[in-house]
Parts: structure tokens; sequence; C-alpha cells
């Protein structure tokens, strides 16, 4: 097998030369015969009954085809939650209807309520302009705990609340934790926001819907993230298409961060344009209605509680959170918040009681949904920040009292008090190793050089647990969810030796089509560019759950693996057969079958070529042909843990914040490429410095969207960032995925966060700051530090 090209190598990323030379092809770029363009109507206030939609004048302007409201679609289905969650009395949640577009009341500023279909993409955007709604303003339903105490203003007026569920976990760990907390000798209690963000995907959502009259055929191009699920909700909830007559295509997708998972009500409206016209229909959003309507993440508002004994020995975790859902239910907006985020409130440690409260609230703003973290970003914000505060209280170092309470290496496999069992890891040699790549030791003579310039220095620590390789199946029916969580591959052996690699995981970013064929080639000892990947497509795979919570590779990478080797065993079977030896007695390495104590040997393409000519055959034992496929479940989550230091300098002048310099140390599992590892990890701590010091997504009262555009929604820009020490090298694999292989792509987005803000207290501690919410602004800053003098 070429050492350059498989399992630990890290070969350069052969869909860059298509991205980096202009060759990708985008849903956008796909132009169809006869295509017509759509345009949505949206509404300019956050909350509204709909008297009227006079459609008449754009109705005959020119170039227009059709034009629809929610009147066209009131016999369809809605758009589902992906998970059923039962309040803490038992109560189910309450999930009011997701439409196609809006009827009857609009719900936030850039909900759907027409659409225009014309020939050209201006013409339908005057005909939109032209169309006259009368909607019937009502007070915005905004802010989280007046939505729970106002009755009066409801968002979903059939449900008669703005609580979509009162949840707890463990509801029987309640009273014990309660009790914990009452007699503990220290309790550190702190209120904290976890801001919510716009996902900002470099690519906005786009659609395109084609529907063949002669065969009753739908397909679908769309930028998304799982297109089996997108199949499954348009078939079995939203329009009932059966699944045999729909295809969903997800060409080369420009990034997604979570917020394209989900289905939209655009992808529905193009198919049924599409149909109702006979010609296909596309829709690409400006990145002004990316700001409206893509699914926006985070958005909690939590107070914590640490009890501890005086040596600073954890004792108990108390959570209550408000969650924000938007005005809609979003696929997975239900799980984000709850099992996503309570299960591993736990943390790294040993927590004896955990108790978890929180309640999802309606309110007048874009739905909200999983974003890079998924809950897990926020749950380790919560305790992060409190075990920071608490070692202040106690006058402990934030570094002692972390390894004081860690799960040590031999307690693993470990049972936490939220619920999950952690199979692996070595959390304090991933502090051993940060001390290390940080430079600890020389952090005193840094922030005496900054203070010579009249900027104080502050030093953040944080360590992360994160649940991911979303699954298992049976466990998540348990807990509500409407889908499985398996991933299938199929492994293709052409007759003259290569190979296609059919797999469910979808790709936008994260190198699938580099890495998949390195774990083929290294299982058949053959060239990674003798192995092409196949996605995106649901008439070319058998089934797939897609790309989310960190789970390519310990899941579907795994069902690659499973399907390689049914076809390693069945090639073992033909090479038997081909040297006349016994089905016992062959060996397979380096892409040669051999017998074993002879010199008798056939390489895998003569095999291949055996299968699919199949003249001297063992035909009464195996069909011809070579092709597998597997579908993998995994028995639990994975657990990829990390340690990150962050150094900031704070202007005490303007508050301007200065990340110095940013170590991350992270226990991933087994690596198939660190190059794209590093990648991974590093564009998370990109975004989780963003969350931590610049974005920031804000309502007014109103419900208008006041950071709807780039001249108010900040990004982080290179120069925010600093160069980054990473290390992979504290490495305990998963003990129950065929890789060993934990995940990566979430990991800078949940441990930076935390980290940064412990830095910018630190650097503050001296005049009484003790607490800053994201994201740290100069203006935010600056505020504490007038407070606090």
């Amino acid at each position: 097998m070429p050492k350059d090209n498989g399992i630990g190598a890290s070969p350069k990323r052969r869909e860059d030369v298509r991205f980096l030379t202009g060759r990708g092809q985008y849903t956008d770029d796909i132009k169809l015969k006869n295509q017509c363009q759509a345009m949505f109507v949206r509404s300019q206030v956050a909350n509204g009954v709909i008297k009227s939609i006079d459609t008449s004048v754009a109705a005959g302007m020119p170039g227009v085809l059709a034009i629809f409201t929610g009147e066209d679609f009131t016999e369809v289905g809605g758009n589902p939650a992906g998970w059923l969650i039962n309040s803490r009395d038992g109560e189910p949640m309450k999930e009011p209807k997701r439409p196609v577009l809006a009827h009857g009341k609009v719900r936030h500023v850039g909900d759907a309520y027409a659409a225009v279909i014309a020939e050209t993409h201006e013409q339908a955007l005057d005909a939109a302009e032209a169309i006259d709604a009368d909607i019937d303003e009502l007070p915005a339903v905004i802010d989280m705990a007046d939505a729970l105490a106002n009755t009066d203003n409801l968002v979903h007026d059939e449900i008669e609340t703005n609580q979509c569920f009162d949840w707890g976990w463990i509801e029987d760990n309640r009273a014990a934790t309660d009790e914990a907390i009452k007699n503990a000798p220290h309790v550190t209690t702190l209120e904290l926001v976890n801001n919510r963000l716009v996902p900002n995907a470099m690519e906005t959502r786009a659609s395109t819907g084609d529907y063949n009259p002669g065969t009753g055929d739908y397909t679908l191009y769309t930028t998304s993230q799982n297109p089996h699920l997108t199949r499954l909700l348009i078939s079995a909830f939203v329009m009932g298409i059966p699944e045999n007559k729909l295809t969903i295509i997800a060409p080369d997708v420009g990034g997604g961060f979570g917020s394209k998972i989900y289905h939209y009500g655009e992808e529905a409206l193009v198919l049924a344009a599409s149909k109702k016209l006979g010609r296909p229909v596309a829709w690409t959003a400006t990145r002004s209605e990316a700001f409206l309507t893509d699914a926006h993440g985070r958005d909690h508002k939590t107070t914590i509680e640490l009890a501890t004994d005086k040596e600073g020995n954890f004792l108990a975790i108390r959570t209550s959170t408000l969650a924000n859902v938007g005005a809609y239910l979003s696929n997975f907006s239900t799980v984000t918040p709850t099992f996503l985020h309570g299960t591993v409130i736990s943390g790294n440690y040993t927590v004896p009681h955990i108790y978890v409260n929180l309640k999802a609230v309606f309110t007048n703003t874009a739905p909200v949904d999983a974003y890079r973290g998924a809950g897990r970003p926020e749950a380790t914000y919560s305790v992060e920040r409190v075990i920071d505060k608490c070692a202040r209280e106690l006058g402990m170092s934030p570094l002692e009292i972390r390894r004081k309470n860690f799960i040590k290496k031999e307690q693993f496999p470990f049972a936490t008090a939220a619920g999950l069992e952690y199979d692996s890891g070595d959390y304090h040699a991933l502090v051993d190793k940060l001390e290390e790549i940080a430079d600890f030791k020389g952090f005193a003579a840094r922030k005496a050089e900054s203070a010579s310039r009249g900027l104080l220095r502050g030093l953040g620590v944080n360590t992360y647990v994160e649940a991911c390789g979303l699954a298992p199946s049976n466990l998540a029916g348990v807990l509500g969810a409407r889908v499985g969580l398996f991933e299938a591959a199929t492994v293709r052996v052409n007759a003259t030796g290569n190979i296609s690699v059919m797999t469910g995981s979808h790709s936008h970013g994260q190198g699938h089509e580099t890495v998949f064929p390195q774990l083929v080639a290294d299982m058949l000892g053959m060239s990674a560019d003798d192995i092409d990947i196949v996605h995106g497509d649901t008439s070319k795979i058998p089934f797939g759950m897609g790309t989310y919570g960190s789970r390519s590779m310990s899941v579907g990478g795994s069902a690659i693996v499973k399907a390689t080797e049914k076809i390693i065993d069945k090639a073992s079977k033909i090479a038997a057969h081909m040297m006349e030896a016994g089905e016992g007695d062959i060996e397979f390495n380096d892409g040669v079958f051999s017998v074993t104590g002879t010199d008798k040997s056939v390489s895998f393409p003569e095999v291949a070529f055996k299968a699919y000519v199949p003249h001297d055959y063992p035909h009464d034992k195996l069909e011809p042909g070579l092709e597998e496929t597997a579908f993998y479940d995994p028995a639990n989550f994975t657990y990829p843990s990390g340690a990150y230091a962050c150094e900031v300098e704070v202007d005490p002048e303007t508050g301007k914040v200065t990340v110095c310099s940013m170590a991350a140390a992270d226990d991933v599992g087994n690596v198939i490429n660190p190059m794209i590892v590093e990648g991974q990890i590093q564009g998370g701590l990109g975004q989780g410095i963003g969350q931590a010091l610049v974005e920031n997504c804000v309502y007014n009262d109103d419900g208008q969207l006041l950071t709807g555009s780039y001249m108010d929604y900040t990004m982080p820009r290179a120069d925010d960032l600093p160069f980054f020490t990473t290390d992979q090298t504290t490495l305990t694999p998963c003990t129950h995925n065929p890789l060993g292989a934990k995940g990566c792509g979430e990991a800078g987005a949940i441990g930076s966060p935390p980290t940064v803000i412990n830095a910018v207290v630190d650097a503050l501690s001296d005049l009484g700051v003790t607490h800053i919410d994201m994201p740290a602004s100069p203006a935010r800053v600056w505020a504490a530090i007038q407070a606090a003098s």
C-alpha cells in the first residue's frame, strides 16, 4: 500500500482543485432547460394577522407565471420537529404547524407568506414588490421571560401558551441534587447568556425543483447537509410525494455549520411550483434573506449553581435555562437544548448529583436550531465559567480545581450523573500537554510586559468533553427521535479494480472526497487515487442520515469500513477458488491474496476482474460482481475531549480585547488525516472566538432584526485571530467503532468561547470583574471596567 495516502497520511484535499479553480458546482450553478425563478414575499413585521393578500397587480406584470400564497398549502402537512420532547410532568411538547407559506398569521420578520414565479429573477422581484398584503400588526413576543409570563400575547394562538416544553433531566435526580446544594459548604451561582448567532455559511441557501410530467418524478437540487432527511420529511410529513418518486441532489455545498441540516419551506415551494408549471423553478437566497430566515444558533439564558465542599470537591450541579426556539420548531430545535445539552453538563468531572431544567420558549424571531456544536457549546460554556468563578471564590487556581475533580483514566468506562457512559479519555494528560504547549511558566513575564504598555493580560483555561457521532438509533428512539441515526455506505469494485464508494455522509467542507478514500485504500492496499466518492444524491445511495454532530468518520466512516470488510470477505472466497485453496487458508495483505505457506498469490484487481468475467467461478457459492452495502448503527456516542488555554490583552481605556494566543490540546481518537483534523479544529477555534468577542444577533422590542447585514453583524476576521498552537497526540481511541475515531468538527467551537471569556475575566479580575457576557465587545468590556471601578 502506498504510504502517502492511507490512514495517518495527509494528502492534499482532492476536492480543492475544483474549488480553487472555480470549477465547483453549487446549486445556483445548475441551470436547467426552461428554468424560471422564484421570489418570496416576506413579512416586515414580527407578529401579525394576515387580513388579505392582493396579488392582482403582480399577476399581470411581465414575465409572471404564477403566484402562490399560504392558501395554496392549507391541505399539506407541516415541517415537523425531529424529536418529541416531553415536559417533566409527562405532558407532550407543543408542536404547532410550520407551514410552507404563512397562512392566517406571520410570526417573525422574514416569514414568507407569498411566492412569485417569473421568467427572470428581476421580473420575479418586481412582481413580489407589487403584492399588497394587509397585515394587522400585533405586539411582538421577543423576551423569553416576558413570553412565559404574558399569555395574552401568543406566537401560536392554537397552543394557548408560549412554552413549548418544561424539561427536567434527570427528574429522578432532582430531589437529591436540591438536597446536596442546600447542605453544601460552598455554592457558586452564575447567571449567563449564550448569545444568539447567525450561521453565515459562505453559500446562501438555494433550491431548484424539477418535475417530470412524463414520469411523475420530482428532483430537488438543494443546499443540504442531509439529503435523505429532506426527502423523508417532504415525503412523509409535508407534501406526501412518494419517496421513490422524489430525488434530492445536494451538489457542492458552501458550508453549513448545522443550518443546512434542515428542511425549509422554500424547498417544498419550488417542487410544487415546478409541478404546476411543468418547468424547473429555481430560488437562491440573498444574504439579507439568509440573515432573516436561516435557522439561528444558541440563545440561552442560564442560571447555574455549583456546590462544593471546602476543599473544592464537586458535590452537585443544578441549572435552569430558558432556550429560545424562535417562531417555529426547526427539525433539531427540540433535541439541541435538551439531550445534546443537558447530558454533558457533567463535563470532564466526577459530579455525584446533577439536575437540569430547561424551558423551550416560542418568540417572534427566526427559528433557532443546531449550530456548530449544537447544545454542547452551551453546556460547556455554563460549566466552565462557573468552575472558574468557583475557583476564585475558594482561592484555588483554575487548573487545580479542575484536576481535583477530573474523571481519572482508570475510571473509564464512566457513568455520569447526567445519564451518559464515557468510554475513554485521559483528561489529566490533556492538561499536562496544554501546560507544555501554552507555556504557562512564561505567563508572568508576558503579563508584566503587557502591563508595561498599559494593558491588562489574562490567562483563561477550559476543559471540555462532548457527546457526538450522533447515535445509536435505539437510544435516540427512547429519547424521542422520529428518525434513526445510522449511516450507510456502498462499496462498488469495478471490473478493472477501481472503486466507487457511495456514502450517506455529505461533504460541505469536511474533506470526505480525500479522507474516505484513505480508509478504503488502507484496507485494500491500493492507491487512494483509484477510489471515487459519491455523495449527495439520494438516487445513488442506499440511505443516509447526513453530516452533523461530528459523525462523518465515526459513523459514516465506520459504515464504509464495514462494507469494505464485506468486499474483502467475498474477494477472499473468489481468490480461494482461483488458487484452488481452502477459504481458511487465504491471507490478504497490501492488495494481494495469498495461500498460507505457499507462493501462490493473486492481486486484488485480478480478483475483481474475475468477479465480473466469471467464466471459471464458484457459481454454486457466490453471485458474480463485487459490490457490498453496509449500515452502521453505533453502540454509543463518541466522546472527544480537550484542554484549551487563551491569553488576551485588554486595553482598559477602550475595552478592546486582543487574543494573543490560543492553545488547544484535543483527544479526537484515532486520526485518519492529520491535516484535515487540524483544519477542522482551527476552523472551530475561529468560530468560537467569533462568538466570544464579536458575533451577536440582536432583535429590538418590535421584533426587527437589528443585525441583519454585515454592516451590523460582526464576523471574525483574520486579524482578530492569533496563530493557533494545537496538538492531537494525547489519544484514547473510541472503544466501540472499528476506526477508534471520536470526531473533531465541533471541538474548537465548543472549547474556545469559555476559554476566551475566562481569559478576559482573568485580565479584569484585579478590578473586581467576576463575569462578562459574550460577546466581550469593547463597549461591553469598557462598561464592566467602569462599573467595577
